[in-house]
């Protein structure tokens, strides 16, 4: 305070000075206009400028007097004037700056909060969440306790923000971070570290059941469903669990550890899993995988693998299944199972599918130019059936590969139909007008939907190998394969079954009256090459 009052004297003193030289300067010319005049009467008078003449003009023109005392007055006037002038020009710029400084620390402790806080839940962020994680961690060194690190992932955020938009999205996240927020208790601290991940801290805890039970509680908490737009929405959740010190003494590795955990939470049944060192051995290599693919597909380290489908009534080879196969330089031959879900996570899918369409289109048009007239069959996924650009991408390919939609047959699970029936029939209806022929994979392991199966435009039925495999010490499975295949035949559908190893097994089959079959008991998936060095050899192509 003393020193803002010191800054306004200075500024009243020099605005004051300023001023007091352009009144000194007036006062100067208005005494110098009255010398002039003096002299100018003093010629009047006399007809020259003497001293008497001065006197004469001095004593008998009493205006004169009133001219030369305003000068003063003025003079005196205008220092007062400067004086309350100057005054308010200093405290006005005093204001002025102090407004200007007050502006510049709100600024600087806006930018300094929305540094450390997230823009759309008003949480800290991933900078401010390590900060509170490494001041926690001190804490329970001295005090020799444990704390928890918990990431929480909303699993179908990227399906909520691509059907709702960023608004809507906003909307949700939100509302989690209130509910989280109204989980915790204490100085616990909730985060939001990613576009769908949530963070939160356990700290100083010495019951090792604290973590478990704050994840329970979140997951209640999240399971009521969320409203936005007059609709009722559900999150699904996965939460990955760490312990200090027991998975990490600082917080890199700590929250590393933690998406380990919120992985394999994903494949858990609970929906949360708390980090074990076991996860370490598959994790990194998931990881590797994921960023590895994409050059994998440019680099043509996949390969497309061929497997027969056999008439099981006349024994001559019906079509083939395509199967792609990943020959990764370090880690071998990786099975689809492991890499196309992980593409099916990313976009990835789309440039996986695009590549495996035009090997498959290519070594189709390849064999009926050799007067094979196979059925080439292509799986699908459900990011494929979702995607309404698939039927434009697949004429492309056709037409560039010179084959008829008559020679491909598209397998589909029905768990991708499942998912977004609306979309999916869409997709598969426009295929079908194209000319391609369709066919449900693993029929009996999805949801089986009867309504969905009447309505799809179907050549084919695929039993599941799940069910083959057993099919002669199983009676079960064998009512349940009879039955598959009578339904199929009754909506004029065509059966395929999978897993066939035995004769025994195929004689069953044929007494079913399956249509065809496929499996180790008449060749392994083989390369192009290889297939075709088989095609040669095998009595089931005569």
């Amino acid at each position: 305070m003393i020193a803002a009052k010191h800054l306004l004297a200075d500024n009243v003193r020099l605005l004051k000075s300023e001023v007091s030289k352009t009144t000194y300067q007036g006062v100067a010319i208005a005494v110098i206009a009255i010398i002039c005049a003096l002299l100018a009467l003093s010629f009047y008078y006399t007809g020259e400028i003497s001293l008497s003449g001065i006197i004469r003009a001095q004593s008998e023109n009493y205006g004169l007097w009133i001219l030369e005392a305003l000068p003063f007055l003025f003079g005196i006037w205008g220092q007062y004037s400067s004086s309350v002038i100057a005054y308010q020009a200093g405290a006005m710029i005093f204001d002025q700056t102090q407004e200007l400084r007050n502006r510049a620390e709100t600024l600087e402790k806006q930018v300094s909060y929305s540094s450390t806080h997230d823009a759309v839940t008003d949480l800290p962020n991933r900078i401010l969440f390590h900060d509170r994680v490494e001041q926690a961690i001190h804490a329970a060194n001295n005090q020799g306790k444990m704390l928890s690190v918990l990431l929480v992932e909303v699993a179908n955020f990227k399906e909520v923000y691509d059907t709702l938009g960023r608004n809507s999205s906003d909307m949700i996240l939100r509302q989690i971070a209130t509910r989280l927020q109204s989980v915790v208790m204490g100085s616990d601290s909730v985060a939001r570290i990613d576009s769908n991940i949530f963070s939160l801290l356990l700290p100083a805890t010495e019951s090792e059941d604290a973590p478990l039970n704050l994840a329970k509680n979140i997951q209640a908490a999240l399971d009521p469903a969320f409203k936005v737009e007059r609709l009722n929405l559900a999150i699904h959740t996965n939460i990955g669990i760490v312990n200090f010190p027991e998975h990490g003494d600082d917080v890199d590795t700590l929250v590393q550890k933690a998406g380990v955990a919120l992985f394999m939470a994903a494949k858990s049944h609970e929906g949360y899993t708390i980090y074990a060192p076991s996860y370490d051995d598959h994790s990194p290599r998931r990881l590797t995988l994921m960023s590895e693919l994409r050059q994998a597909i440019e680099k043509e380290q996949l390969m497309i693998y061929y497997q027969p489908k056999v008439s099981v009534k006349t024994g001559k080879i019906y079509g083939v299944e395509a199967l792609v196969r990943w020959a990764h330089p370090k880690h071998g031959f990786i099975a689809p199972d492991e890499f196309i879900p992980m593409a099916e996570r990313t976009r990835v899918i789309k440039h996986l599918t695009l590549w495996m369409l035009k090997r498959a289109f290519r070594d189709c048009a390849e064999w009926h130019r050799q007067g094979l007239e196979l059925v080439v069959s292509v799986n699908l996924s459900t990011k494929d059936l979702h995607d309404p650009d698939l039927p434009d991408v697949m004429a492309g390919v056709a037409a560039a590969a010179n084959i008829k939609p008559s020679w491909m047959m598209l397998e589909i699970t029905e768990s991708s139909i499942m998912n977004d029936p609306e979309r999916a029939m869409e997709t598969i209806q426009r295929l079908h007008e194209m000319g391609y022929k369709l066919s449900i994979d693993d029929f009996g392991t999805g949801y089986s939907s009867l309504a969905y199966l009447k309505k799809m435009p179907l050549s084919e039925l695929k039993i599941d190998k799940s069910f083959v495999y057993d099919l002669l010490q199983s009676d079960n499975d064998a009512v349940i394969v009879k039955a598959t295949i009578n339904l199929a035949h009754n909506l004029g559908l065509q059966v395929t079954a999978e897993g066939v190893e035995t004769q025994d097994v195929l004689e069953r089959l044929a007494s079913y009256r399956c249509d065809i079959a496929q499996g180790y008991w008449f060749s392994k998936p083989k390369p192009f090459n290889d297939f075709n060095a088989w095609l040669q050899q095998s009595s089931h192509n005569h």
